[in-house]
């Protein structure tokens, strides 16, 4: 299969939809404490903003959308931080049918080439701990820890 990744389009709602719920189910199974089944994740008229800017990208094959990418643009300058700019990989998902097929890694190569482009000086995410299989993704890319999120109940 070829996969290709573009900006995404008010065409793309109901797709990106099945994913965000997707990844939403996931959550809810790892961790009902925190996260809760939501049918209206993503409104759209938020959608409709989503789609004027340059920071949410879907892959698809042969039409149909695959897989959702969104990215935020950060800059970091703090009397205790060195001064920085970052695109934080804000959401990464894939359809549950397409896992495994490489989605991933062209997500990671737009957001490269975008680092490149802008001369940006590095690439962030966060992942859940319950979500070992991404976070032997994210490692096999190259991404290591930085910090780890704790919490006391």
């Amino acid at each position: 299969m070829n996969f290709t990744v573009r900006n995404v389009m008010l065409k793309d709602y109901d797709a990106v939809i099945k994913i965000i719920s997707q990844v939403q189910q996931m959550h809810v199974e790892w961790r009902p404490d925190i996260y809760k089944s939501n049918d209206n994740l993503m409104p759209m008229d938020v959608f409709e903003k989503i789609v004027e800017g340059d920071f949410f990208y879907v892959a698809e094959t042969e039409g149909m959308v695959v897989g959702i990418l969104e990215i935020e643009f950060r800059h970091i300058e703090s009397p205790s931080h060195v001064t920085r700019n970052i695109i934080f990989i804000d959401s990464m998902a894939v359809d549950k049918n397409y896992r495994g097929m490489g989605i991933g890694h062209l997500f990671f190569e737009k957001v490269k080439k975008i680092k490149e482009q802008k001369n940006y000086d590095g690439i962030e995410l966060q992942v859940n701990a319950k979500n070992k299989a991404a976070y032997e993704m994210y490692s096999k890319y190259g991404f290591t820890e930085k910090s780890i999120n704790m919490e006391l109940l």
